[in-house]
């Protein structure tokens, strides 16, 4: 009995602060601007992403995120295919297991200007994925008022995703994998899910024991969490979740996109008026309840199956 009213008393507590924070209008700025014009697209190793960047370090540091592993800035950087590029990260440090690490992410590039176009030639890339940024700088101003986390919590703006992965690979060589407990990534969540109002998939969903743990922590809620429906497009290896998986971390994706009827993916027309915002906080809503307990210890997903089909 005392369990289940506890249950209840911090299904409540989520929701009512997820409500107070992760608000519509609080995600509608972030897309608005990181999908303006005035971003050019956000391509890597362009002036338009150093737009991008700059506006996600200051969300960090007015969030009041910590600097990674002595970096003395939001930066982590690097060079690859003869550019200088770069991570963006920021840290909320654990409590009692601080030396264990969640990583929250999204990439922040897409592909730029179509110079060959005519009109319209920016990829604003609203969806793609401004989406899962806001997500990012939601979250991290969640958990900053929390103050659950017993774990540290790392949250990346990954550089060049659409260049192969770049941002993430370079991550990954950076860090002890074994001690990331799981990778959330987020990517294009501004359409309504094939599964209806209030629902999101996680790509691969059987390799690790990550999505039955989102989906029993969200039971009582109204938003329910499903396997990747499009396997055909191996999207969990095509979004930066991989970089960690090939490591053998949980690091699964969250998506709601409908891939085979978005007319938007990578046009110049996905643009935040294309978007549904109350579809975004939602899901965001559910990210935050969804892994709370990977967050503050309780539960620990297994390491990562490749090999299970």
């Amino acid at each position: 009995m005392k369990n289940i009213l506890l249950s209840c008393i911090l299904l409540f507590v989520h929701l009512f602060l997820g409500a107070q924070i992760i608000t519509e209008d609080l995600i509608k700025k972030h897309i608005t601007v990181l999908s303006s014009d005035e971003m050019e697209g956000r391509k890597a190793g362009t002036q338009g992403i150093e737009k991008a960047a700059r506006y996600i370090e200051n969300e960090f540091q007015k969030i009041g995120l910590n600097k990674f592993d002595g970096l003395s800035t939001y930066r982590q950087e690097f060079n690859e295919k003869g550019l200088a590029l770069f991570n963006v990260i920021g840290v909320i440090e654990g409590k009692s297991k601080k030396d264990e690490f969640i990583v929250i992410s999204a990439h922040y590039d897409h592909l730029g200007i179509n110079k060959n176009g005519n009109g319209d030639v920016i990829y604003n890339g609203a969806n793609d994925n401004a989406s899962g940024v806001a997500a990012v700088l939601a979250l991290a101003k969640y958990f900053s008022k929390m103050k659950t986390n017993e774990r540290s919590i790392l949250f990346v703006a990954f550089t060049a995703e659409e260049m192969g992965l770049l941002g993430s690979n370079y991550f990954g060589g950076e860090i002890n994998p074994k001690k990331i407990i799981a990778g959330i990534n987020i990517e294009m969540i501004g359409k309504q899910s094939p599964f209806g109002p209030k629902t999101a998939w996680i790509t691969g969903y059987n390799k690790s024991t990550f999505g039955e743990i989102i989906k029993k922590n969200l039971e009582g809620s109204n938003y329910k969490v499903y396997p990747d429906p499009y396997l055909n497009f191996n999207l969990f290896f095509r979004s930066d979740n991989a970089s960690l998986a090939r490591l053998g971390v949980p690091a699964h994706t969250f998506s709601t996109s409908p891939m085979d009827k978005d007319l938007d993916y990578h046009k110049v027309t996905d643009e935040v008026n294309t978007l549904e915002i109350y579809t975004i906080a939602e899901t965001i809503k559910a990210i935050a309840k969804g892994t709370s307990s990977i967050i503050n210890g309780t539960d620990t997903p297994s390491r990562v199956n490749l090999n299970k089909k």
